[in-house]
């Protein structure tokens, strides 16, 4: 059973990559390394340097390998840079993806799960997401996304393709040493660059009606989430009936200061973050109810606070010295 991973040379494609080859399922990656490393692809996957804007390359790679479904990571991720930067984020997630199910029908290929966002909630009024809250994305990145998995609706019904959206925050931690997050908008990569750097992790706002008066959002393992997409590939091979889209969420969250305390613990680096002004919209607390994933699709939240942050530490330390 032979899955393309698109964007497997991410932070969260390598990790699921490395869920379907613990899963003895076998791996195909095509991604145009814009956002991922070579070096994440292990040896003896096949890698295709390329872009799913390319229907006819990801089709002949589909037909070389005999793919019989795709895990979709590939796209533009950044939700703030995206408001600047609109075109390319539709080029890259909502053409990109029509193109990708293109080359899947093309080349018979009739299973897909989707790497999609909880941005496609926006800012909901509710404090915990589930599948029925409305849709009210807020950034070019959102409704990209979302309009991706209307894409993929809409050809489930033409085509019969067999699929499933999977929603989520805020991902973080390592799954291996050698697999790290190099983004430069995520909050744990932020934080311990600071700490690293000599710097002084900052918080914005202390004022919110929360239990410590800092935002709460909901943190999940990238190993967690690598597990669960792999679940979902397995129930889609098996003929198994899925909801359209999951939540991956913890239900509870983690607050900033919780996520602060547990990274000056786990570094061995004390310091009092600095506080700045609340940044405008931001909501006391949103977390996602993950309860319909964890009854189809494995999901758990295997990892506390410290195990995140120390297996982004050691990931991050691991880089730096590769870099040095």
């Amino acid at each position: 059973m032979t899955w393309l991973v698109t964007g497997g040379a991410g932070y969260i494609g390598s990790h699921v990559v490395a869920a379907l080859r613990a899963a003895s399922m076998s791996p195909v990656v095509v991604d145009s390394l814009s956002s991922g490393h070579r070096e994440f692809v292990p040896e003896g996957v096949p890698f295709v340097h390329g872009s799913i804007l390319d229907a006819d390359l990801v089709a002949r790679t589909m037909l070389d390998h005999a793919v019989t479904g795709v895990i979709h990571l590939a796209g533009f991720k950044y939700a703030g840079v995206s408001v600047q930067e609109p075109l390319l984020t539709y080029e890259q997630n909502v053409t990109g993806t029509a193109e990708l199910l293109k080359a899947m029908e093309r080349a018979g290929v009739d299973k897909m799960v989707f790497s999609s966002s909880a941005a496609t909630y926006g800012t909901p009024r509710a404090d915990v997401v589930t599948e029925a809250t409305p849709t009210q994305p807020e950034s070019p990145y959102g409704e990209s996304k979302l309009i991706g998995e209307w894409l993929i609706r809409d050809q489930g019904v033409a085509r019969g393709l067999r699929h499933t959206s999977l929603r989520y925050f805020n991902v973080v931690g390592s799954g291996s040493p050698e697999l790290y997050d190099s983004s430069p908008h995520n909050l744990f990569p932020i934080v311990l660059r600071a700490l690293t750097s000599g710097k002084t992790p900052r918080i914005n706002g202390t004022d919110y009606n929360t239990e410590d008066g800092t935002c709460v959002r909901d943190y999940v393992h990238v190993a967690d989430l690598a597990t669960s997409h792999v679940a979902a590939a397995q129930a889609l091979a098996a003929g198994k009936a899925l909801e359209r889209v999951y939540n991956l969420g913890s239900g509870d969250g983690l607050s900033v200061r919780q996520i602060m305390t547990a990274m000056a613990q786990v570094t061995g680096i004390d310091f009092d973050p600095e506080i700045g002004p609340r940044r405008a919209g931001d909501p006391d607390r949103i977390v996602a109810d993950g309860t319909l994933a964890a009854r189809d699709l494995d999901w758990k939240m295997r990892h506390t606070v410290e195990e995140m942050v120390a297996s982004a530490y050691d990931a991050q330390k691991r880089a730096a010295a590769a870099a040095a």
